[in-house]
């Protein structure tokens, strides 16, 4: 039920971010450009959801937002899982030496204070090593790349303790006599023997990730204006909270729905593959 409902969830909001363009021809509006002749304008049949302070549509802006922070968590989730995933069985399958220099990379990742760390490297001016920063694409990219370095962790963690607990046994012995090389060991009888861990783990980063990316695009260091996400919507409406309530409460429960379907999958998943 959890997962199905979770899966629900995700389908409405990816929906809902892919026909963004097609709504925003239907009503014939443009996200980006100010309107300031219909500032704080009360949800229409032309603004379902209301306008912000420059006169902008809520509803579209959330749409295009929810582009951004969906595609920075997916991502994320396909980085931090794959990278993770293959940090993890590296660990596990030389042990030694190899081992315990990752281990020890990965529990000092663990000791940092995450959000900190996070606020320092998105405060990094990367124009001056010659990146973009303000575009769209150049911002994901970096909040990305940023979210993934630090969410391998777990995730290497995870697939490292659950394919040692496949190396100890029978089958893999079986493999190992029959002739089975080592790349096959790994990929064909001990990766997919540990995908649910794995699974749980890349389902609930997705949402971790979604969540520091609304967390550093408040704080003005992820995403840029005028391209809109979750987190900056919730920036630009925190001085008109008392005015125009509904600027603030939209996005932030776009992000608790996102959040909370994220959760319900992979506690589905949890459910189905243990």
């Amino acid at each position: 039920m959890r997962l199905w409902l979770g899966l629900a969830l995700l389908g409405l909001l990816a929906a809902g971010v892919v026909a963004a363009p097609l709504v925003q021809l239907r009503f014939d509006q443009d996200p980006f450009l100010p309107d300031l002749l219909s500032r704080f304008a009360p949800p229409s049949y032309t603004h379902p959801l209301g306008t912000d302070d420059l006169g902008r549509d809520i509803l579209l802006r959330l749409l295009h937002g929810g582009r951004v922070s969906l595609s920075v968590g997916l991502a994320v989730a396909l980085g931090a899982g794959g990278l993770g995933t293959a940090i993890g069985l590296l660990a596990a399958w030389a042990g030694g030496w190899v081992d315990a220099v990752l281990m020890r990379v990965a529990d000092g990742l663990l000791a940092l204070p995450s959000l900190p760390l996070l606020v320092v490297l998105a405060a990094v001016d990367t124009g001056r090593i010659g990146l973009p920063r303000g575009e769209a694409l150049s911002d994901i990219l970096r909040i990305a790349t940023i979210l993934v370095g630090f969410g391998w962790v777990p995730v290497a963690r995870l697939a490292r303790a659950a394919a040692l607990a496949q190396f100890g046994r029978d089958y893999i012995a079986a493999a190992r006599i029959a002739g089975a090389s080592e790349a096959r060991l790994l990929v064909r009888h001990v990766l997919p023997n540990i995908a649910a861990p794995i699974a749980v783990a890349c389902a609930l980063s997705v949402a971790g990730a979604i969540l520091a990316e609304s967390t550093l695009s408040f704080l003005g260091l992820g995403i840029q204006p005028p391209t809109p996400s979750w987190g900056n919507m919730l920036s630009g409406a925190q001085e008109m909270v008392f005015n125009a309530p509904l600027a603030a409460i939209w996005p932030g429960l776009a992000i608790l729905l996102a959040v909370t379907a994220c959760t319900l999958v992979a506690d589905g998943v949890r459910h189905r593959l243990r």
